[in-house]
């Protein structure tokens, strides 16, 4: 009785491994060795070529079922987040594990947990159920996470947060090194006035705080305790927290520069300049924090700021997954911090002068 691989456009009309074997005039198992990676040194350079070319022409694809099968393998990982829909990030994260996947012949099958516990065990114990070859964590907000029950039963990274038991790896972003790079925008301008505003105290903004502090002090610069404004992370929090700073304040008492702690609240800082008749970039320079999709190009003026490596985390998380698959091994519980980089726009620049 034959399987599924020995019907050929004859049978089923899609063509099999048989079909590429007697269109390139080589044997069934030479096929095989090409298409499970173990031709070389076992068929010659012209052998592969030939027999890729005989796939090429019959539109030949592997069965990955079968294929996983013999790999004792499923060519799928799981991806369970708790906010893709409701996230602004999810989609730049989402594409990066995708295309690093499918890069490897793996899909990507992704859960949305809404943040409930519940949901996060039963959704990785229906990956496990399914057999995936490892599974992806990632949380759109930086914190510290419950690992959901399951996770060690598999491969499985943490992708922008990390796990409250230190037990797994982790790809996040590089706030504190964000945090610096934000300073330095304003430092190269020639600021010394600077304030920031925004966050609460949850890991992003202690890290952002803490970076942008490290560079100031390098340069001897201080910022009042009155500068830094913790109004949250809306667009509300970023006006009314400017107003709190620059209202009333005499242009020679204002900070010059003002580092936000996500675009959202550089939104609310630009919205308070204007009611304020303070001219961006011209009198007061700004940085934002995200580079939020469909938001920061589009203030006025457009702002610079410092990007988080959504697509990047998702990229190294998926490499970092594939490897342990591959290898067999599971990586060491360490973090892996991405570097934040810089989009520069039109809201920042040189110090006025008076």
């Amino acid at each position: 009785m034959g399987s599924t691989e020995d019907k050929g456009p004859g049978g089923s009309g899609r063509p099999t491994s048989r079909d590429v074997a007697r269109l390139a005039g080589v044997s069934h198992t030479a096929v095989s060795f090409v298409f499970n990676g173990r031709a070389e040194g076992n068929l010659s350079p012209a052998t592969q070529e030939r027999i890729r070319q005989a796939a090429a022409q019959l539109g030949y694809r592997p069965d990955p079922v079968a294929r996983g099968l013999r790999r004792r393998r499923t060519a799928v990982i799981g991806l369970v987040t708790d906010e893709i829909a409701s996230s602004p990030f999810a989609g730049r994260l989402l594409r990066g594990a995708m295309e690093t996947a499918w890069g490897s012949e793996h899909l990507v099958l992704t859960v949305d947990s809404g943040g409930d516990r519940a949901k996060e065990d039963a959704a990785v114990a229906e990956l496990l159920d399914r057999r995936v070859d490892g599974i992806i964590y990632a949380a759109m907000s930086l914190r510290r996470v419950r690992v959901p029950e399951g996770l060690h039963r598999t491969h499985s990274v943490l992708a922008n947060c990390l796990p409250e038991d230190d037990s797994l790896p982790a790809v996040i972003p590089a706030e504190r090194a964000g945090g610096r790079t934000a300073a330095r925008l304003l430092l190269e301008e020639g600021h010394r006035r600077v304030a920031m505003i925004g966050g609460q105290d949850d890991i992003a903004s202690v890290e952002r705080l803490r970076g942008f502090r490290d560079a100031l002090r390098a340069e001897g610069i201080t910022v009042p305790k009155e500068w830094v404004v913790r109004s949250g992370g809306e667009i509300s929090g970023g006006y009314e927290g400017a107003l709190r700073i620059l209202d009333g304040a005499s242009a020679d008492r204002r900070p010059t520069g003002v580092f936000c702690y996500n675009d959202r609240v550089a939104g609310g800082v630009l919205h308070a300049a204007t009611r304020l008749g303070i001219a961006v970039p011209g009198d007061l320079s700004v940085v934002g924090y995200d580079d939020q999709e469909h938001m920061a190009a589009f203030l006025s003026p457009p702002l610079t700021t410092v990007a988080l490596p959504h697509r990047a985390m998702g990229e190294a998380a998926a490499r970092l997954l594939l490897d342990a698959i591959d290898t067999g091994r599971t990586p060491p519980a360490t973090v892996r911090r991405l570097a934040c980089p810089v989009i520069t726009r039109a809201s920042v620049g040189p110090v006025p002068t008076r």
